[in-house]
């Protein structure tokens, strides 16, 4: 069984912070992104490998279960079930980076049967064994746009051509489901970082250019949103570098309530004035001279 280690290929030690966590895919995102890398199938494997460890990582309780179980992380619940019925006693379950061939078969399936089989009316496990259905995962990376306002994306299952409607909201490791009667199929969101906006669950940041002038008078500048119009903001006077303005319900839809929608926090980048002319310089000068 190939055995994956998450934190490695985020280059991240087993008890980094969330922060570490953030930073690292980050940096590996950029790096590895098939924008920079066009036709470098390496680099674009490379890229799914570290959106799927952030997935699990940035996310408590999925790395809970993953630091226990390793690759079998999304079995957490049912080799806990099985660990108050199956043969390793009450709550005794626990896998990391397991290898089970020792138990003969296809190594997880045959353990998976080993501990799920079923149970007869006497309460003896049965030579039959019920499988659940299988589910299929399915990765899909989006833009930040498309998050904000929904998409779609085409599968090819099994020959057959499937559509899945992503709705707007959906962050970094949402699950889109299409209940079919093989088994349930799960297609994993993961979202590129944009080069101008920053999310923070479903606020969002962006900087802003301010030239100096309107920083230290005064007065409107535009701030750009997802939805590709700008909003006029007015700043007040000495208005400093690296402040934050709030325009509440600019941000993005709520999962759960797309009519709701988080904030949007601009910040200010003040711009210095280049090529000064000499009647520029002098004034610059004289207000040097003036704040002593």
């Amino acid at each position: 069984m190939a055995k994956k280690d998450y934190y490695k290929i985020l280059g991240i030690k087993r008890d980094a912070s969330e922060k570490e966590i953030k930073q690292a895919y980050r940096k590996l995102a950029r790096k590895y992104h098939p924008d920079v890398n066009p036709g470098d199938n390496s680099s674009e494997a490379k890229f799914k490998e570290v959106n799927e460890a952030y997935q699990v990582l940035s996310d408590a309780e999925k790395r809970k279960k993953y630091d226990r179980f390793g690759d079998q992380w999304e079995h957490a619940d049912q080799y806990n079930q099985a660990g108050h019925q199956g043969p390793f006693g009450p709550g005794n379950v626990h896998f990391e980076y397991g290898d089970f061939s020792q138990y003969g078969g296809s190594g997880f399936e045959s353990i998976f049967g080993d501990l799920f089989g079923d149970l007869g009316s006497s309460g003896k496990r049965s030579k039959t064994r019920t499988r659940p259905r299988r589910a299929q995962e399915y990765q899909a990376e989006i833009t930040l746009e498309e998050a904000f306002n929904g998409t779609t994306r085409m599968l090819d299952v099994e020959g057959r051509r499937l559509e899945a409607k992503i709705p707007p909201g959906v962050t970094n490791g949402s699950k889109v489901r299409l209940s079919q009667p093989s088994g349930d199929i799960y297609l994993v969101i993961s979202i590129r970082p944009h080069n101008n906006f920053e999310r923070k669950g479903d606020d969002l940041y962006v900087d802003v250019p301010v030239q100096l002038t309107d920083a230290v008078l005064g007065g409107e500048i535009e701030v750009p949103t997802l939805s590709g119009k700008k909003l006029a903001l007015k700043i007040p006077p000495e208005t400093q570098n690296g402040r934050s303005f709030r325009l509440g319900k600019q941000g993005m839809p709520k999962l759960k309530n797309k009519e709701d929608r988080g904030d949007l926090f601009a910040k200010v980048h003040v711009i210095l004035p280049k090529n000064l002319t000499p009647e520029e310089r002098a004034l610059f000068e004289k207000l040097k001279s003036m704040r002593g």
